[in-house]
Parts: C-alpha cells; sequence; structure tokens
C-alpha cells in the first residue's frame, strides 16, 4: 500500500531513521512533555524534503489547504484528533463556521472545503462556509467535480455593538457560531469584518496570517526545538534542521538590496559546503530565496552561486517581486537547499504531512515531472499522491528495518510534529508581542 519510492536508504538519513525507531519511547515522552507546555496549531501542514541524508521541513503551512488529497482511509484518524482540538477551544462547541480563501473557481481548493466541513461535520458540529468574497451577496452554491456541492454564504455581525458600532459576533444569516474557523491564511490583511470579535474563538488566531507572519520567525522557533531534540538524542541538528538567512530590504524591481542577499546567499552556501565537506557529500550546494511571508509556491527561486541573484532580468526580476494577492515582496528568506532523492511515478516528489492538534492524520506526496530535485515543486505541473500508510505513521515496529512499511514514514511524522512544536512557540511569541 505504500507507494513506491526510489528513495536512497543508505547513508546518515538511514542511521537517522533507524536512531528515531530506537529513541521512539523517548521521542514521544519529549514531545508529551512539549505539548504539557504549549498548546498546538489547531492544524497544521509541513512540506518536507528528504535527501538521502538530510531530512528536515521546509514549509510549514497554519492553513492548510489540501485535506482532499489525504487518504480517505485516515478520515476516522482525522475526525478523532479533530474532535480533540474542538473540545480544547470550546467544549460544548455546537456551531463552527468556515471561512475560506476567496475562490469560486479552484475545483481542487473547494474539495479541500468540502472535505474539511464533512471531518468536522463528523465531530458533531454543525458547519457552515462563510465568504469573503464582495460578490457573494446570498448563499451560492458550487457544483464540484466529484459530485459534491459546497455552498458559500456571505457573513454578517450581529449581537451586542463593540465600540466600532458593529455587533460582537460573526456568522451567516440564522447561524451563530461557537468558534470561526480560518481556512484562509489573510496574506492580505485582516478584513474589517473579522476585527473585533469579542465573544467567539478564532481558530488559528489572527496573527497566524501572512500579514504578522514571517517564513525565518518560524524558522528560528525551529532551530530552537531541533537543537533541542538533537541534543536529546545525540545528534547532529544538521541533519534536521535547514540553516537561513534573512534579507530584509530588498526590492526587486528597482534592483535595490542586491548586495545584502547575494552577501546572505555567500555566507550561507559556505556553510552548507563546510557540512556537505563534514559529511562527504559531493552534491552541488544551493540555497532557496523566497518571500519571507507568503505562500501558494510563488516568489521562489533555487540560486547555486551569489553572482546568480545580481542582475536578475526582467522576467526573474518580476516573477520575485510579487507574492500572493498581489503584494509586493521586500522581505525574503535564504534557505538551505535540501535536494529530494523520493520520486513517485517517475517524478520528483516530496512528502507533505498533515496534523490536527498534536496528532498526525496523513499526508501525501507532492509530484512534479516538470522539476528538477532541487527546485520548488509546489508549481504549475504538480500532482498529489495519498500516503497509503500500511499502518498509522505513529506505530512504527522497531524489530523491522527503516523502510519497513510501518517505519517508512515514522520519522517523516516526527520532523513534522517538531514543526508543528515550533509553530506553537512561534505564535505564542506573536501574540507577546
Amino acid at each position: 500500500m505504500v507507494p513506491h519510492l526510489t528513495t536512497a536508504l543508505t547513508g546518515p538519513l538511514l542511521a537517522l531513521e533507524k536512531g528515531f525507531l530506537d529513541a521512539e519511547t523517548t521521542i514521544e515522552h519529549w514531545l508529551r512533555g512539549q505539548w504539557l507546555e504549549r498548546s498546538p496549531p489547531f492544524y497544521c501542514s509541513v512540506d518536507l524534503r528528504n535527501s538521502g541524508y538530510k531530512l528536515a521541513p521546509v514549509d510549514t503551512n497554519l492553513f492548510p489547504g489540501g485535506f482532499n488529497n489525504l487518504n480517505p482511509a485516515f478520515l476516522p484518524l482525522c475526525v478523532q484528533a479533530a474532535m480533540v482540538a474542538v473540545e480544547k477551544v470550546c467544549p460544548e462547541a455546537r456551531n463552527l463556521l468556515i471561512i475560506p480563501e476567496n475562490h469560486t473557481r479552484n475545483q481542487f481548493y473547494l474539495a479541500n472545503v468540502a472535505r474539511l466541513a464533512t471531518l468536522l461535520r463528523h465531530t458533531g458540529l454543525n458547519v457552515r462556509i462563510g465568504s469573503l468574497l464582495p460578490e457573494i451577496t446570498a448563499p451560492t452554491t458550487l457544483d464540484l467535480p466529484d459530485g459534491q456541492t459546497l455552498t458559500l454564504e456571505p457573513l454578517q455581525r450581529f449581537g451586542t455593538a463593540g465600540t466600532d458600532g458593529r455587533g460582537r459576533r460573526l456568522g451567516v444569516a440564522e447561524f451563530d457560531p461557537c468558534a470561526v474557523l480560518l481556512n484562509n491564511d489573510l496574506s492580505a490583511g485582516v478584513p474589517p469584518i473579522l476585527t473585533n470579535l469579542r465573544e467567539q474563538f478564532v481558530i488559528p488566531p489572527l496573527v497566524a496570517g501572512w500579514h504578522v507572519r514571517r517564513k525565518s520567525q518560524h524558522f528560528a522557533a525551529y532551530q530552537q526545538v531541533s537543537k533541542a531534540f538533537a541534543d536529546l538524542l545525540g545528534l547532529d541538528q544538521w541533519l534536521i534542521n535547514p540553516d537561513f538567512e534573512v534579507c530584509g530590504a530588498i526590492n526587486f524591481q528597482e534592483r535595490s538590496g542586491e548586495e545584502c542577499l547575494a552577501a546572505n546567499v555567500d555566507a550561507l552556501l559556505y556553510r552548507i559546503r563546510a557540512k556537505y565537506k563534514e559529511y562527504g557529500i559531493t552534491d552541488q550546494p544551493f540555497v532557496i530565496v523566497k518571500a519571507d511571508a507568503g505562500t501558494y509556491g510563488m516568489g521562489i527561486m533555487t540560486v547555486h552561486d551569489a553572482s546568480e541573484v545580481k542582475g536578475l532580468n526582467r522576467k526573474q526580476r518580476n516573477k520575485m517581486a510579487v507574492g500572493k494577492e498581489g503584494l509586493q515582496v521586500h522581505e525574503v528568506i535564504i534557505q538551505e537547499g535540501v535536494p529530494t532523492c523520493e520520486r513517485v511515478d517517475e517524478a520528483v516528489a516530496e512528502p507533505v504531512v498533515y496534523m490536527i492538534d498534536h496528532y498526525v492524520v496523513g499526508g501525501f506526496y507532492r509530484l512534479n515531472a516538470k522539476r528538477g530535485i532541487d527546485e520548488n515543486l509546489n508549481a504549475p505541473g504538480m500532482q498529489f499522491k495519498p500516503l497509503a500508510f500500511e499502518t498509522g505513521c505513529t506505530l512504527p515496529d522497531n524489530t523491522q528495518a527503516p523502510d519497513a512499511p510501518p517505519n517508512r514514514f515514522y520519522a517523516y511524522g516526527v520532523v513534522a510534529r517538531l514543526a508543528l512544536l515550533a509553530a506553537a512557540k512561534e505564535l505564542e511569541q506573536s501574540a507577546a508581542a
């Protein structure tokens, strides 16, 4: 049931996976202790890269949009985890409102919203979908490719008026939700209708949106988490941690900040070369330059030498200058490139792990036959293949080899949960700021 992989199972990563299996009790006890100290995000997805010598997260999404790509066999696990998450937020919750991204034509994304609504209904919630789109002025039913329908409804404020003169509660017609679940990453900022809600839980919190959040802050938190974890197991942190630098003052259109970018690329490549030499790795090191805020695979480039970020042509500058919602990119993270050695159906692949509360509930492979092992796969041409676990990826068997079906994805689940822990830490810091 596990997709055919051509993953390299030799070298340091095999030792890393074996170390995780041997230390399962220690790992699970440590993680359990961490969750006694902080609350996990309601849900999360983590993009991982497995190079055959390194396994690391490269992106963490707090508004995951691919629930439709999960293996349907694991929906009961999703429902159980969602029950726990809902009970933590509002134990007596009966009604829940989902606010999705502003899409009416992206059928794949709408299928995600439908799947999310379905699993939440199985937890005993009445679920409605409220849209931020101004053209949604009445309930609008959309047809999905699998025969399902999805009804979007206009949002309303009601209840006792606050200082801004509007009601303190948010809902849709004749529906007063206990909680509001955002599946919209707020890249363009917080719409006024979502501000000053005093009597409802908004999950994730507004500070999780990309109008506030920065990838560099997340990976700074991940460095702290992965260091503590590596010390616990006696590992080299580098094996699970992508190094990074930040350039916070760049304008691609005006060509300003290029020296800052080039200097940071050069410094990071220098450190990567030193680690490659230490481990006898002969691959060409590279870095990924991407917007420090935002998602959807926009504003990303692969760089092998600092000279490549100087004198970008117009097409390259235009690509890097604009992110989601047409926002200008002025802050970038330069992240250590982790090549992927995994292929599924002859296409370059990377695993994406999904979590609800602090439970791993499934995942999928992102495939892209049009991209190389050192490129961003979240791009035109990508496809998805559910991770078909023979058993849950939190039930390893250390009497078998690391590549045995029960074990293949345990390491993925461990590293993904470290990223989840970093996200919890990151949100705490943002809320306190």
